[in-house]
């Protein structure tokens, strides 16, 4: 392995692994015990953004070796793909969550899944796990396996984290989120647990989360200095 991407694989690993251990583990309830839940959040903050830097430089400088050939198909999964994901992201940011920080109180609401939730409980992970796996397929290289590759294993182990911590977290009130919902993107629609209720979506959030597709996928060359090739 060259010493870029060592560099890549010690990057990836700070920044994944900070984030389980500062938010996974007895440490994170020792530091909100000494900080308060502001100082621990800084801390916490401060980690994700040094050590997310660092490891977006060290991909950017890892050397490139080609692990399978780039073909049409595989070029063309992050341009299905990414449609699902950017919608995820833009409602799972603007629709209460209670398996979100500060959130938690919205469990007891009439509706505790509303909207989107109803797809995913984590809409926002799920992005960023379809968006880092659709990514690391198209490009089809080493570095671009551990960079991506990290991001999306963190991301969906995260759902799997986050899941233990709430179910102790919410108590009694877990189950009836859970029976609403699942991990698993419309595994409750199928499965008959849930309804979706587009309407509760809304349109404007599947308008807003496909602008945003249409503009990262027209801004691509600049915001990465590739642009999307389809051979």
């Amino acid at each position: 392995m060259t010493d870029g991407l060592a560099s890549l694989v010690i990057a990836g690993l700070a920044f994944c692994g900070s984030h389980v251990v500062l938010s996974s583990t007895r440490l994170r309830g020792s530091l909100r015990d000494q900080l308060g839940e502001n100082g621990f959040l800084a801390v916490y903050s401060l980690t994700a953004v040094v050590t997310g830097a660092w490891f977006l430089v060290a991909y950017s400088h890892a050397s490139t070796v080609p692990l399978w050939p780039k073909h049409t198909w595989t070029a063309l999964v992050p341009v299905v793909v990414m449609p699902l994901a950017t919608v995820l992201l833009i409602a799972g940011f603007t629709t209460p969550n209670p398996t979100t920080v500060g959130m938690e109180r919205s469990v007891r609401a009439d509706d505790p899944a509303p909207g989107v939730l109803r797809v995913t409980r984590h809409p926002v992970m799920w992005a960023i796990g379809l968006w880092a796996i659709s990514h690391a397929i198209a490009n089809g290289d080493l570095r671009s396996l551990i960079f991506f590759g990290g991001l999306g294993g963190l991301a969906l182990g995260g759902t799997v984290l986050i899941d233990r911590k709430k179910r102790l977290a919410l108590g009694s009130d877990w189950s009836r989120l859970a029976a609403l919902t699942s991990n698993l993107p419309f595994l409750a629609v199928v499965s008959g647990r849930s309804r979706l209720r587009w309407r509760d979506i809304s349109l404007l959030r599947l308008i807003a989360g496909l602008l945003l597709y249409a503009v990262l996928y027209r801004a691509h060359g600049v915001i990465t200095g590739t642009p999307v090739i389809i051979p």
